[in-house]
């Protein structure tokens, strides 16, 4: 159903895509359990780039199974905080956790991870960056059993297995032996998706996932995140779609020149905010 509708539909808009496979778009805030274990804490995190403070004192705690959507201008150190949970930036300050494991740190030594040992970290935070960052001369299925053969060790049966029943989640099983460079953008993020979820990561990074995209095919990508929040992902999603961060997010948090100023469900932060600066940015004055 989903690859049908998303290959002979053109759709007008995200209520349209959700009515046609029959999710609704207009729901309450994720049911998050409130005993529900922390999975990602930062603390008093600082990045600086040329001594320039891009981040500063972020304290964040995320919940198994939020999704947790980052709002800011550009510039703002959106994309950066999320690629220091990840260990793509190291900050010069702070802490990250995921789980009971310092990000990126060995905890003998207090030293940053040797590369074997991040590469394993890794495997527990799926990203999806906006250019996609496919392998242009592997097929889609390939593109997706890559990092299972190589970097989980798999054999090729166990790895094709699994790739094929995540690209079906994501409607691309018609795909298989296709190339990047035959798929339109919304195509090639859902591959991304696929890939990402191949490797059964703790929680999921999405930084600006549609912004590269036509926008005719940005709902076909926020479809996808949002059966992936009602599966139960735990989701950290760096984006300017603000209906999205409306109708799928548990909190949504705003950034202002490297400074967390607001953090809260999304109900009270597109009615209410507690902050002047978010109420001026989505015009409510």
């Amino acid at each position: 159903m989903l690859n049908q509708t998303l290959e002979t539909k053109t759709v007008e808009s995200y209520e349209e895509v959700a009515a046609v496979v029959e999710l609704p778009i207009k729901h309450s805030e994720p049911a998050v359990a409130s005993d529900a274990e922390d999975i990602v804490k930062v603390v008093n995190l600082s990045k600086q780039f040329d001594g320039i403070e891009v981040l500063r004192d972020i304290n964040l705690t995320i919940k198994k199974g939020e999704v947790v959507s980052i709002l800011g201008s550009s510039g703002s150190g959106k994309s950066t905080l999320l690629r220091c949970m990840n260990w793509l930036e190291q900050p010069e300050r702070g802490t990250i956790h995921l789980g009971d494991e310092r990000i990126g740190i060995n905890p003998q030594t207090d030293k940053p991870l040797k590369y074997r040992d991040l590469a394993k970290m890794r495997e527990r935070i799926g990203m999806v960056f906006q250019g996609f960052n496919l392998w242009p001369h592997l097929t889609v299925l390939k593109n997706v059993m890559e990092a299972l053969l190589h970097v989980k060790k798999m054999s090729k049966a166990e790895a094709e297995d699994i790739a094929k029943v995540q690209l079906e989640k994501v409607g691309m099983s018609h795909k298989l032996d296709s190339y990047p460079s035959m798929l339109s953008g919304g195509q090639k993020q859902r591959v991304a998706i696929a890939r990402a979820l191949a490797m059964e990561p703790e929680v999921l990074l999405f930084d600006e996932p549609t912004s590269a995209l036509d926008p005719e095919l940005v709902d076909e990508v926020l479809l996808v995140m949002q059966k992936l929040s009602k599966e139960g992902y735990t989701m950290v999603v760096v984006t300017h779609e603000m209906e999205f961060a409306r109708n799928v997010s548990s909190q949504v948090v705003f950034l202002e020149k490297g400074i967390l100023i607001e953090k809260n469900p999304p109900e009270k932060f597109f009615t209410d905010p507690d902050s002047p600066r978010v109420r001026q940015f989505l015009k409510l004055d």
